[in-house]
């Protein structure tokens, strides 16, 4: 197999991992509903734009692979 398929299937699995996860941490964590999201709906038509959450999960993201690619 080649390396980008290797990396392909590698990174298929881990969207699937943390897909699992949200729906678990979700229950427990208001992502996506904290102040700062902005939601605005008016004759039927809605639009929401989870600006905070995005900037919450960027920041810890950043961490966690700064601190990866660290330890390497």
């Amino acid at each position: 197999m080649s390396a980008p398929a290797k990396w392909l299937i590698v990174i298929g699995l881990v969207f699937i991992a943390v897909g699992l996860l949200w729906q678990f941490v979700g229950r427990f964590l208001p992502l996506g509903r904290l102040p700062g999201d902005i939601y605005w709906e008016k004759d039927g038509v809605s639009f929401f734009f989870p600006i905070t959450t995005s900037i919450i999960v960027s920041i810890v993201l950043s961490l966690l692979l700064t601190l990866l690619f660290r330890l390497r």
